[in-house]
């Protein structure tokens, strides 16, 4: 276990991106020991532009200021990974009661002629707001760029080589989503939240500073601790995938937002899920083998489809 943090670590990406070997060997390190502790680690100076991020907050809240029938009209299909999904849907793993959220999903696009074009659903685009689909795609591929130096700087420190994981998640099935959580309806079930504690499935989740307070993160010794940082900032956490490929070396760790302690408002964020390709096989690396592998092989489509059916998206 990394040495013990008294809250999650902030690191510079561009001490990686643009440093010298030192504070390439520093970031390194930090990451690592954030996501062995916290399983969660925040990012700054990490390139996506701040014009960007508060014009694709403008976007989400018009969209999903729009009236229910017209975001209905984009309705996402049964597994939920393009469009549009409405309130009360998913739920958290073993969940009875369904998280109080709605949400929009972009995934990748591919030239019509590309032989990819048709391995992952088509992305819906609403008509208005303008500029929308421009927005979303620009912060899919700004976010995607932060997410492969991630998870270039995670290689090394797990024995492989740097261009490991950035060839799992190359044309993989990374999904930004816009959320919204609206203010807690006064007729909620009791036992409802904005979103109940999760893992979430993918590799690496890179998530917007949220606009609203309500992230909390599960630490080793079993307490809650928020999750909060300034507007620009990215969080990243660490998920099952990534979870299963280390053995557990990195666990994927559990969080949930919780309901307004204060006034009942709307909450807002954006976390892009990094997935890798859909026939990339999660197997266990081998210097996190130990006394033996726990989990089997299986392709991240297979483990995909599996997790879309337990959180009610399948």
């Amino acid at each position: 276990m990394a040495g013990k943090f008294d809250r999650v670590p902030e690191l510079s990406l561009n001490a990686y991106v643009l440093g010298g070997a030192s504070e390439k060997q520093a970031f390194m390190n930090a990451l690592i020991e954030g996501f062995q502790y916290f399983g969660f680690i925040i990012l700054k100076d990490h390139g996506v532009s701040g014009e960007l991020l508060a014009r694709a907050y403008d976007m989400s809240k018009s969209f999903f200021d729009l009236p229910l029938a017209e975001k209905m009209a984009y309705a996402a299909g049964p597994d939920g990974q393009r469009g549009y999904t409405p309130f009360g849907r998913e739920h958290a793993k073993d969940a009875t009661v369904a998280d109080l959220k709605e949400f929009w999903h972009v995934g990748r696009e591919f030239a019509f002629a590309s032989p990819l074009a048709n391995v992952y659903p088509t992305n819906k685009w609403p008509e208005r707001p303008t500029r929308f689909r421009e927005t979303f795609l620009q912060l899919y591929a700004a976010l995607e760029d932060a997410g492969f130096a991630m998870l270039e700087a995670l290689a090394p420190s797990l024995g492989v080589a740097d261009d490991y994981f950035r060839k799992m998640a190359t044309n993989g099935n990374s999904i930004l989503r816009l959320l919204h959580y609206p203010p807690v309806p006064k007729d909620a079930d009791p036992a409802a939240v904005r979103a109940a504690a999760h893992e979430d499935i993918n590799l690496i989740t890179i998530l917007v500073a949220a606009e609203g307070a309500g992230l909390e993160l599960l630490d080793r010794e079993g307490n809650w601790l928020s999750v909060e940082t300034a507007r620009d900032n990215l969080i990243v956490d660490a998920g099952d995938m990534l979870a299963r490929a280390t053995n557990d070396f990195i666990p994927a760790t559990t969080h949930r937002v919780v309901n307004p302690k204060g006034p009942n408002v709307s909450r807002y964020s954006m976390p892009f899920f990094m997935h890798p390709h859909r026939d990339a096989v999660l197997e266990c690396i081998p210097s996190c083998k130990g006394s033996g592998a726990k989990y089997p092989p299986i392709t991240a489509d297979a483990f995909l489809k599996q997790r879309l059916k337990e959180i009610g998206l399948a």
